[in-house]
């Protein structure tokens, strides 16, 4: 994955993403999005990782200073999002340089394939409005709607009883960190870092289907 030449301001937040060349799937199996998840907890460190770190538990292996915090992200066939916000100077193209590098040598071995992964340089957004964040913070979370309603961001969620049941079971994003689930993922987001938007799990299951309808961005 290419490197933005991006100065990024330490304190601000921004939403990172990118997609495999030509939209083509990135994420083929549960062994794929797992190891894109790990990648992202190995690669939030100043301290080097290697192959032999993958081979073991993601989750366990011992980390120096985080390079940034991680707010929220989700992964889908053919691309990903994150929501991110920098701690080191430099640490976010840091961050994704060794999430890009990692991610793209364990596919290109795994499918026997050469070249280049991901479509370009990673792409980012200045998170400059309150609002905005929210509308990202909600968009990130509802986008594995996609796998079972295409259409659901131009014409609404159709049935929200079915979406909830599949959110609840989507375990490549953040959204069952935020509802409280004790799993090794917890570890990827550091919510201290970003605005304290909700006080229970109901709060942010309500409150993320409002925020998608905002339109002063």
């Amino acid at each position: 994955m290419s490197i933005r030449k991006t100065n990024f301001v330490s304190g601000e937040y921004y939403h990172i993403y990118n997609r495999g060349n030509d939209k083509k799937i990135i994420f083929h199996d549960t062994q794929d999005y797992k190891r894109f998840v790990g990648i992202l907890n190995l690669s939030n460190s100043t301290i080097k990782f290697h192959t032999s770190d993958i081979s073991k538990n993601m989750f366990l292996f011992g980390k120096g200073k985080n390079l940034v915090g991680v707010g929220s992200y989700c992964l889908m066939p053919n691309h990903f999002h994150i929501i991110i916000t920098e701690i080191e100077e430099g640490g976010i193209t840091k961050f994704m340089q060794k999430v890009g590098t990692a991610y793209s040598m364990y596919y290109n071995k795994k499918y026997s394939r050469t070249g280049s992964l991901f479509e370009g340089k990673f792409k980012s957004k200045h998170i400059n409005k309150d609002v905005y964040f929210k509308y990202l913070f909600s968009y990130v979370h509802l986008n594995p709607i996609k796998l079972i309603q295409k259409d659901w961001k131009d014409v609404g969620i159709k049935n929200k009883s079915e979406a909830l049941i599949f959110l609840n079971e989507y375990k490549y994003s953040s959204y069952l960190d935020y509802l409280g689930v004790k799993r090794d993922e917890n570890i990827i987001i550091n919510r201290e870092v970003f605005p304290n938007y909700f006080s229970s799990k109901e709060k942010f299951q309500k409150e993320i289907f409002e925020w998608l309808s905002y339109k002063d961005l």
